[in-house]
């Protein structure tokens, strides 16, 4: 009675069963009967630098044959070891550059970044008064007309001497740069979307005339730039001592040391 249902509504309603049903049969004709066949095993490393390698490691353990498939299986897993290092060190670079700064979830306990700017400007504000303190010593020593000179005062005065040449020196090397400067104009500054330059992934391709008429207008484009993850050291580091075959490693401790 179900399937008399189904069969009296879709009559009700125009549709055939029997041809529908033929119709996905030889929309999907292409499937039946295909045959799958395995693609070729391309090794990750070289096959016979690797080959040569591990034969010396097995002679010495007093293995003399070595077959390929062995080779092809190091080669994957060391494709395989790769992978998984570069996607957990970059999962451990993208947690570094992460800001919580808009977060309204989070607030700011220290700002390290603004206490080291402090006592830079702390350690130039002492720097210049030091040298304000020899300059003042240096051109009391220079205008000084005492007859009788000890090494000291003569010492002073030469010192003085020095530091108004270099000085002058200075004033004449910035005057020079002004003037080059003013005789240059104003610099222009680079236009990095010019709008016969496409730029993908850092190179850029100019393009030409027809090619910018079946692309629209280039200006009115914004072409989105690829974003670059940039491991270093540190976050290696990081990554090699949370791992507990390189925790104790040699490795680890020649990386500390660089």
């Amino acid at each position: 009675r179900d399937d008399d249902d189904i069969n009296d509504v879709a009559s009700m309603a125009g549709v055939n069963l029997s041809e529908e049903s033929a119709r996905i049969m030889a929309t999907n004709s292409d499937l039946v009967g295909t045959q799958l066949q395995p693609c070729k095993d391309e090794p990750f490393l070289a096959a016979i630098p690797l080959h040569r390698r591990i034969l010396e490691t097995a002679k010495k353990l007093g293995i003399t044959d070595v077959p390929a498939e062995v080779v092809t299986f190091i080669s994957h897993a060391t494709q395989n070891r790769l992978r998984t290092v570069i996607e957990k060190v970059t999962v451990i670079t993208q947690h570094r550059m992460e800001s919580y700064k808009d977060d309204e979830w989070y607030e700011q306990a220290t700002d390290v970044r603004s206490q080291l700017k402090f006592f830079e400007q702390l350690e130039r504000l002492e720097k210049q008064r030091k040298d304000e303190q020899e300059r003042e010593i240096l051109l009391k020593a220079a205008k000084s007309r005492s007859r009788q000179e000890d090494p000291e005062q003569a010492r002073l005065k030469q010192k003085a001497k020095e530091m108004q040449q270099q000085e002058l020196a200075q004033m004449r090397q910035r005057d020079a740069n002004l003037t080059a400067l003013a005789a240059i104009g104003p610099r222009k500054k680079r236009k990095l979307d010019s709008p016969g330059l496409l730029t993908i992934g850092g190179e850029g391709l100019s393009t030409s005339g027809g090619s910018q008429a079946g692309l629209g207008t280039p200006s009115s484009r914004q072409y989105a730039r690829q974003k670059i993850t940039r491991v270093n050291l540190r976050d290696f580091i990081f990554y090699m001592e949370q791992e507990p075959e390189t925790s104790r490693s040699l490795l680890l401790y020649r990386a500390l040391l660089k």
